[in-house]
């Protein structure tokens, strides 16, 4: 999968994210601090999300980041598997960091 495909499964997950936890565009852009504007340019594929924009908004679902990439990124790439723990642990600590606020 190219880097292109795997930002397009990660954006296409991100959607398929926040209809299934039945919030609009708008309310995921109150929890997560992230504007309406940006999560539609995201989701149309116009922009390209930064990390934090994906940790902000997988906070805001309450979902670990994880679950927007494939199942099949970490075989025989330990990279990609180390980059899933990293975003995992940034994650917790940015929740944490939210929880104190």
């Amino acid at each position: 999968m190219t880097i292109e495909e795997q930002e397009k499964y990660v954006v296409t997950r991100l959607k398929e994210e926040r209809i299934a936890h039945k919030m609009t565009q708008m309310e995921l852009a109150l929890e997560s601090g992230v504007s309406q504007n940006m999560i539609a340019y995201i989701e149309t594929h116009k922009r390209s999300p930064t990390i934090t924009t994906i940790l902000m908004l997988c906070s805001a679902m309450r979902i670990s980041p994880a679950v927007l990439f494939p199942e099949d990124a970490d075989e025989g790439h330990s990279s990609a598997k180390n980059l899933l723990r990293e975003i995992n642990e940034v994650l917790m600590h940015y929740a944490i960091e939210r929880k104190d606020d």
